[in-house]
């Protein structure tokens, strides 16, 4: 497994290169183009033309655009649906690798099962070192990963994954507002007016 990782490694560097991605974002969305409207994929690119000139529309409602603005809208709302749709999907499909990989080391399918072992063993006793370099002397070790690392009862020593969701929703909300805010109160920029609008004009 550590030498498959080595030897992809260029590789997935160069896959995680921000301009590399673009060209991709933007070959897939050629290649919908170009397919048959009738098809699957002329589907897709229906759906997604759909929904990018709504949201052209939305904007428009909002702001003053004009046909420079909208081109730029359209184009730039087009890679960002078919950039989102790619994270969507290669998450997705991340998850069930992880999955599948949990499920042959749990039934040591190819007799991977050691060599999955030995990898996440590297990887969780990396995570541990910084964790126990701060531990004072005077606790002792299980009393100190009892705490915070692996409390009883086998319970996660972080809150459930919903309340992280909607705090790390609320901040960023509230990081939008303050910029929002700011913008509004000491540039030229109307901000809030600008949301005002646009929430009103989803409201309607």
């Amino acid at each position: 497994m550590g030498l498959l990782k080595q030897i992809t490694a260029p590789v997935r560097s160069i896959v995680r290169f921000p301009l590399f991605q673009l060209a991709i974002v933007v070959a897939i969305i050629l290649f919908l183009q170009s397919a048959e409207p009738s098809s699957a994929l002329g589907r897709i690119f229906t759906g997604l033309d759909n929904l990018v000139s709504a949201t052209v529309d939305m904007f428009s409602a909002v702001f003053n655009v004009r046909s420079f603005t909208k081109s730029w809208l359209t184009s730039g709302f087009w890679i960002a649906y078919v950039y989102l749709a790619c994270l969507l999907i290669l998450a997705l499909a991340r998850f069930a690798l992880a999955r599948i990989v949990d499920l042959a080391g749990r039934h040591n399918a190819l007799w991977l099962r050691n060599a999955i072992a030995r990898e996440r063993g590297i990887a969780a006793y990396r995570a541990w070192l910084p964790f126990e370099r701060i531990r004072p002397p005077n606790i002792p070790q299980p009393v100190w990963e009892e705490t915070f690392a692996w409390p009883a009862g086998d319970k996660p020593p972080y809150p459930p994954l919903a309340q992280r969701m909607i705090v790390g929703a609320l901040v960023n909300v509230a990081v939008v507002l303050a910029i929002a805010i700011v913008l509004q109160e000491f540039t030229p920029f109307p901000v809030i007016t600008w949301l005002k609008q646009l929430v009103q004009k989803l409201a309607a």
